[in-house]
């Protein structure tokens, strides 16, 4: 059903039909499938013309290279297919049914996990012209296949009317969203093949019962039940003798699509369970199975079974050891022991108990020889009567069962690795195997090391005859990680495994296996050893960096493989691969990417640019890195460095196990070789004046790539010390940019440059005069733009000289020949002339150009008179010293006003006569005349005397330093007078107060102060 409803959903999606153009479509992705199931891909064309029978061609592109196409199969070609598919194309796992005439569908039978990748459906054109989509694209994806369904295989009598429950596990781990169904089956015996459908758990958690089932179904006979999350288990009330026969479980996992179609996947069946139903009737039989090694210290089960009998019959059952009754239980499920029995049901060694209405179990835990002997069960079926008694209805007694113990056979130790390797690597998984050999029994174990130079033995790890695992204290502890582990594959074999050893474990390992038994001094124990030996990875690891191209040209590609040469290439241990560059410019290595071992990237301090244009790619012990539109900024030096780590340094922070540097390697990024060359050929064009004319450049042969032109058209005039003059450029940009002796306007309307094709570029002359007579030339140039924005040059080349002359048109122009020396003192002026043989016709105007030169200063334009009247100055500052006039009709005059001493040098002037030429008229340069080289040299002037002042420096600092020392003296002068005027003036108001004292003092004292006075006065006399 589910397969109809899935192409159902495929017609419809593709008759979707669309008018007017072609268009091609597929299913939408992407699609989900498990591996070893299949896949059917539908694709339909619609609004073609042609044939209603269409052709498609299938191809995939695969993740591991997405730009290339892989052809897989066609509708017209029987060859399309490519070799990796052509295989499975005849064998049919792959091929395509056509559905209608537009329509097809892609079948892979049984799906690979490399088939994951995006297909593509094409359909070849058979319109009048291409209008619409000819290919639409869906990604496929395919998936591991978890789906696991489990049921125990077994045999079941059962009788008419009696439940029956039976357990299905069905689980998956699809990391997709996918639902799960779980269905039920019966085969019965002479059904042939077919299964009957019994209950069902739909994907969308429906219960669904068989079409034989549903009236059972809905009396709640059957049922479906979920317990868990894996957990399905199916329950029949009351069995009838049509359910006999085969049961199993089936588990489908379902997944939507991105149409929202729900498609299968994948698909279980579990182990059959046979199924004996037994009619109803009252006889039934008594038989009895025995459970057991039939070793001492091994345990027995016994179980006595009834078959047959009614239905829900109440039986008691009884045990016999040697025809002695030790155990009985009646229809109420009360317990008897005798004698012993009961002391060691208490202890735990015996058990007696009812497994179900008919089957009565007597287990004994562990053999001893007071356990061999005849046992046998009786099986009574009873009826309770009014007074509360037991009536026994019937009574069947099973055969005997014989127990003998087998005695202990000898027993031997062999040890062994897993892969009979005694030398490991570092970080290798080391496996010791320990088996014993004898009768089966319960065993302990226990594991020890001797290391290397030691005696004393370190206990690894043991296990105990109860399964309990014990690690050493050095294999056990948090540091160790438990890297040891302890398993038994059977009963008799014992396995270590010592996950991640390191060079330490190296040394002599020892087993040692124990047999206990209820006796201790019947207690048995075997030993051996075994040599192991931990190699370091470090020992053999070596990295070598290589390169196809050392020697890179500009842009192209070039790439760098790290090899990882080591003696444990199988191990896939996790590398950390770090690419190292060290620039022409610096002598110091810098990281440019580093690929961790648990597969993160780490850039290096490089601009963002560079992340775009490099590609790494890293296999097991391989890494490679490529670098697209090289630069010179990747000149340099590069090495990788290679870090080792043991496998489970995802789950620790562990250092790595080894590290090893290849060796540098240079890489240099050149210029390609230019292979310009430009037609060579000069020519000759004599023109007649005012006519327009073209001088082409011609490109022979240029260099391949995505490279620029840059041309550059160059004149020189015919005239005494011409130059190369630049009349205009186009850069390899396509700017043009006009040359420094032509941005006049006159000049720039009449030079344009034209590219007329891929290597042929022109210069067009408009109204050519007599100024334009020269020799031209273009130069060529091939540029090529780097990555990083950077233009190169490659090469340049130049063409043939063509030289234009006008035709002679009778008008002449002669300029005096005279030659001129004249001497001129510093700042001083001089007027320099330039003389007309004679006046010419009265309708010629003239214009007058003067230049100057001087050794190793070159010659440039002064000042030009135009025929107008107009001034132009080669140069803005030179308005200020030059005067240009003409002072009479065959008199040109050039003033220069405050000469310098580098006015010196050769000057000469050019007159061109001008005439009104055409319709409508305009003034054209028809002749021109140069004059003699005219020198002039300037003579220093005679010092005056500021600039002899100027000139000394001893008499400009005393002209400048002694009026400051004399304003300094005055001021100190000024100073002192202050000073004392103040102290004077001071000492006169001092003398006023004595004086005023002196009277007061006269006043108070009288006579005797007038005493005073005489005797001073007779003194004085």
């Amino acid at each position: 059903m589910a397969g109809i409803s899935y192409v159902a959903s495929v017609f419809l999606f593709l008759t979707e039909l669309s008018l007017g153009q072609r268009e091609v479509t597929v299913q939408k992705g992407p699609l989900f499938r498990a591996e070893g199931y299949p896949v059917s891909i539908g694709c339909n064309v619609t609004g073609h013309q042609g044939p209603y029978e269409q052709h498609f061609q299938w191809s995939v592109y695969l993740p591991t290279d997405p730009s290339q196409e892989v052809q897989i199969i066609s509708t017209k070609d029987a060859g399309f297919s490519y070799a990796v598919y052509m295989q499975r194309v005849r064998s049919g796992d792959i091929y395509v049914e056509r559905v209608q005439g537009n329509s097809v569908m892609l079948h892979i039978s049984k799906l690979q996990v490399k088939d994951t990748g995006e297909y593509e459906c094409h359909t070849p054109n058979t319109d009048e012209k291409y209008y619409g989509s000819y290919s639409a694209k869906t990604s496929l994806i395919v998936i591991p296949d978890t789906l696991s369904a489990t049921m125990r295989s077994q045999t079941l009598s059962k009788e008419e009317g009696e439940p029956l429950t039976l357990t299905c596990e069905a689980s998956k781990a699809t990391a997709q969203h996918t639902h799960l169904s779980v269905t039920w089956y019966l085969m019965q015996e002479g059904g042939g093949s077919q299964a009957t459908e019994i209950i069902s758990l739909s994907k969308d958690f429906v219960l669904i019962p068989g079409p034989l089932y549903t009236e059972r179904f809905a009396a709640s006979d059957i049922r479906l039940n979920k317990l868990g999350a894996s957990t399905f288990r199916m329950s029949i009330e009351r069995l009838r003798p049509s359910d006999q026969g085969q049961l199993f479980c089936e588990a489908t996992e379902w997944i939507q699509d991105p149409n929202e179609s729900w498609m299968s996947i994948t698909k279980k069946q579990t182990d059959q369970t046979t199924l004996r139903i037994q009619p109803a009737g009252r006889d039934f039989q008594v038989s009895i199975t025995a459970d057991s090694l039939f070793a001492e210290g091994k345990p027995l089960e016994l179980v006595c079974l009834v078959v047959g009998s009614g239905r829900d019959p109440q039986l008691q059952g009884i045990w016999f050891f040697n025809g002695t009754e030790i155990a009985h239980i009646d229809a109420g499920g009360v317990l008897g022991l005798k004698n012993d029995y009961k002391g060691r049901a208490s202890q735990g060694e015996l058990q007696v108990s009812k497994l179900g209405p008919k089957a009565f179990s007597l287990k004994i835990f562990s053999l001893g020889p007071e356990d061999e002997g005849t046992y046998g069960c009786t099986v009574a079926e009873v009826m309770k009567t009014r007074t509360g008694s037991w009536q026994v209805l019937q009574r069947k007694q099973s055969p005997d069962s014989h127990v003998h113990l087998k005695k202990p056979a000898a027993r031997s130790v062999v040890m062994s690795t897993k892969n009979k390797q005694q030398v490991v690597w570092e970080g290798e998984t080391l496996t010791l195997l320990c088996k014993a050999s004898g009768a089966e029994s319960s065993l302990s174990v226990t594991w020890w090391h001797i290391p290397r130079d030691q005696t004393q033995p370190e206990f690894v790890a043991g296990m105990g005859q109860d399964g309990i695992v014990q690690l050493g204290a050095s294999y056990g502890g948090p540091s160790y990680q438990g890297n040891a582990r302890l398993e038994k594959v059977d009963w008799a074999t014992f396995q270590l495994e010592i996950t991640f050893p390191a060079i330490t474990d190296s040394g002599t390992y020892e087993c040692r296996v124990s047999e206990k038994s209820r006796n201790p001094a019947r207690d048995r124990s075997w030993a051996q050893k075994i040599s192991v030996t931990v190699k370091s990875l470090e020992s053999s690891l070596q990295v070598s960096l290589v390169s196809r191209q050392p020697q890179v040209m500009l842009t192209n590609t070039f790439d760098l493989t790290c090899i990882v040469g080591a003696g444990y290439s199988d191990l896939k241990v996790p590398l950390t691969v770090t690419w190292q560059f060290q620039p022409a410019s610096s002598h110091n290595f810098h990281l440019l990417i580093q690929i961790t071992h648990n597969g993160t990237i780490e850039w290096g301090d490089l601009p963002s640019r560079f992340h775009k244009k490099t590609k790494v790619s890293q296999s097991l012990f391989r890494s490679q890195l490529l670098i697209h539109d090289a630069t010179e900024e990747e000149t340099g030096v590069y090495q990788c460095k290679v870090e080792v780590y043991d496998r489970n340094s995802l789950h620790n922070s562990r250092p790595p196990r080894a590290s090893a540097i290849s060796n540098p390697l240079r890489i240099a990024v050149t210029l390609p070789e230019s292979k310009l060359k430009v037609d060579s050929r000069s020519q000759v064009q004599e023109l007649a004046i005012n006519s327009n004319t073209d001088i082409e450049c011609s490109i022979l042969s240029r260099s391949s790539g995505n490279l620029q032109l840059a041309i550059i058209w160059y004149f020189s005039p015919i005239s005494t010390n011409a130059s190369w003059l630049k009349i205009l450029e186009m850069d390899q940009t396509n700017v043009i940019k006009i040359g420094d002796e032509f941005h006049t306007p006159r000049r720039k309307q009449k030079f344009h440059t034209e590219k007329v094709s891929q290597d042929l570029f022109q210069l067009h002359i408009l109204n050519v005069e007599d100024s334009d007579q020269g020799r031209y030339h273009c130069a060529v140039e091939e540029w090529l733009l780097s990555t990083n924005g950077t233009w190169h040059k490659l090469g340049e080349k130049k063409s043939g000289l063509t030289e234009l002359k006008l035709k002679p048109t009778g008008s002449k122009v002669r300029v005096s020949k005279v030659h001129w020396t004249k001497n001129v003192t510093e700042h001083g002026e001089v007027a320099i002339h330039c003389r007309l043989e004679s006046a010419g016709s009265s309708a010629a105007l003239y214009s007058v150009m003067w230049y100057w030169n001087r050794e190793n200063a070159g010659s440039k334009m002064l000042v030009h008179l135009q025929h107008d009247g107009l001034l132009e100055y080669g140069e803005e500052g030179l308005r200020r010293h030059l005067r240009c006039y003409r002072s009479s009709p065959t008199d040109f005059v050039l003033e220069l006003q405050q000469v310098e001493m580098e006015a010196a040098g050769t000057y000469w002037c050019r007159v061109a006569e001008w005439q009104l030429h055409g319709h409508p008229s305009k003034w054209v340069n028809q002749a021109s005349d140069e004059s003699q080289q005219m020198v002039l040299m300037v003579l220093p002037s005679e010092p005056t005397l500021p600039s002899r002042i100027c000139s000394s420096a001893p008499l400009l600092y005393f002209l400048f330093i002694c009026p400051f020392v004399l304003l300094l003296l005055l001021l100190s002068s000024l100073l002192c007078l202050y000073w004392k005027a103040r102290k004077l003036s001071t000492l006169r108001s001092n003398t006023r107060k004595e004086k005023a004292l002196w009277v007061d003092l006269n006043e108070a004292g009288g006579v005797t102060t007038n005493r005073r006075e005489d005797e001073e006065e007779d003194e004085g006399n």
